[in-house]
This record gives structure tokens, sequence and C-alpha cells, in this order.
């Protein structure tokens, strides 16, 4: 179990925001997780998608402090930052792809990067299909790297009755993967 655990939340233009979207609801309200320091940087692309996807100001009653994509004065930019993982949800092939040519290019790509540098937790849930050769090169450089990816494939173990339990699968397992305890139905006894 992390007391604490110092997060940010990267949205980047990959369909799927609803993955986002629970991630951080179930997020507010796991005591693991220091809220002071649950962030959040959307690209301008991932802004443009889970806009549509789940309307504009989606993200104004969460209560996280959300940083511009732009800027690298945000504090997990710096290596010296007190951050402990960064999760993308969704993650699009061309930040998978950023991230993995170390470009730094943005504020995502520079917080993927010093979570690599300083061996902190680093979680890419990606969300396209089929991949091409250059995806999974990619993928195999950032799990070399150690990173962690996380593919949005939903399990259907638990017999999910909704859209909302669906995702749930996925974004538990991001859970899981942080060493957070959390309580989820992991599968259907006795059906």
């Amino acid at each position: 179990m992390n007391k604490n655990l110092k997060i940010v939340t990267a949205i980047t233009g990959a369909s799927g925001s609803i993955y986002a979207k629970l991630f951080l609801e179930k997020a507010l309200t796991l005591s693991d997780i220091d809220k002071d320091f649950l962030s959040l940087v959307i690209s301008d692309s991932g802004k443009e998608v889970a806009d549509y996807e789940l309307g504009n100001g989606w993200t104004t009653n969460l209560n996280i402090k959300e940083y511009s994509n732009k800027s690298f004065f945000a504090p997990f930019a710096s290596g010296s930052s007190e951050y402990d993982a960064l999760v993308v949800i969704p993650c699009s092939m061309g930040t998978l792809g950023r991230i993995a040519s170390g470009t730094s290019e943005d504020l995502i790509s520079r917080a993927a990067d010093v979570m690599l540098k300083e061996r902190k937790k680093l979680i890419l849930v990606i969300r396209e299909m089929p991949y091409n050769l250059i995806h999974i090169k990619n993928m195999e450089i950032i799990s070399l790297a150690g990173g962690i990816i996380l593919p949005a494939n939903p399990s259907f173990y638990s017999h999910p009755q909704s859209i909302n339990e669906l995702v749930m699968t996925v974004v538990d397992r991001v859970f899981d993967n942080l060493k957070i305890v959390h309580d989820y139905k992991r599968w259907a006894l006795n059906k």
C-alpha cells in the first residue's frame, strides 16, 4: 500500500476519454492518493477528443490542479519533484512514439521522461489497434526503459452490466499497477 501517492494524469488524443474520467473520479476517493498532488495535463488533441466524447467542461467539478501541456514549469517536469507516477490515459500512439524517442517536446513527454529517468512509475494506457511494427517497437523501448504498457483491453470475468463497469475493468488494473489497495469486483463468482 502506498500512502500519499502523488500522481500526474495525462490525457492524449486517443479515443477513450471515459477511461481518464473514471480513473480521476476513483482516484479522488482513494485514501492512498495525495489529493494535493493529484494533477492533470491534457494535450490539445486530448482536449478536443475528451470534449467531443464527454462534453465541454467535464473536469471542472473534479477539483484537480491542471497544467498546460505547453508549460515546463510544472513541478513534475523536474527530476527533483515529489511525484511518484504518471498515468497517460488514454495514450495515443503519437504520444507513445514521442515518449519512446525521448523528445520531451511538451509537458506530457517531459514528465514521462522524468518518470523513466528517475525510475518512477510510468503507465501508458494505449487505446489504439491494430498495432504496426513501429507501435510494437515503441512499446518495447518503453517497457525496456521501465514503463508499463497497459492496453485498454476490458475484461469480462466480472460480468460487467454497463459501459462504466466495463471501463472500470481497465481503470482498476491501473490502480493495481500503482500498487494501490482498492475494492473492485475481479471475478463473477458461481454464475
